[in-house]
């Protein structure tokens, strides 16, 4: 019998990609649902504002102010929404794939918990320099909301995960 000890440094290991992919794009549908239901329990407000919001980062400023509620709005929101999710989760797979950090639940939740803080820190507190408007969501919701996105994805990138070919 041989024993298989999991170092956590780089090897030359590629990530999954179209798991990554689909992982990026679940996690995504679950921080939207998460950030619409929070928006509908904490205030009772709509979650209009966070689709303008969101949506104004490929449409451009006006779309804040813009009257109306268009379908352009909304699925612009979505496009950028999961295309944003896709993308992050394949970056994160860059970063558990060459380290393992696959090799249990407990380090692969941790990873991609510490993704999402540091993905939350770079939204908030560097690209809010170029989309000035996203601003305001700062806080402990969305904090929450970004350790979820970063655990689900990386969770969901191990489970769906295919074994490696023999070399």
């Amino acid at each position: 019998m041989e024993l298989h000890m999991h170092s956590h440094r780089w090897d030359a290991r590629l990530p999954d990609w179209l798991v990554a992919v689909v992982a990026g794009f679940g996690a995504g549908g679950i921080l939207m649902l998460l950030e619409i239901a929070w928006t509908l329990l904490a205030g009772g407000g709509s979650p209009w504002p966070l689709t303008r919001k969101i949506a104004a980062m490929m449409m451009g400023e006006d779309v804040l102010q813009a009257q109306g509620y268009g379908f352009s709005v909304l699925a612009m929101a979505l496009a950028v929404h999961y295309v944003l999710g896709m993308a992050f989760g394949v970056v994160l797979a860059c970063i558990i794939a060459p380290f393992h950090f696959d090799s249990s639940d407990a380090m692969v939740l941790l990873t991609g918990a510490v993704f999402g803080l540091l993905l939350y820190a770079f939204n908030f507190y560097v690209m809010v320099k170029v989309f000035w408007w996203i601003a305001d969501l700062r806080g402990a919701p969305t904090v929450v909301a970004h350790l979820i996105f970063g655990m689900a994805t990386a969770w969901m990138y191990r489970r769906l995960e295919r074994p490696e070919p023999q070399r």
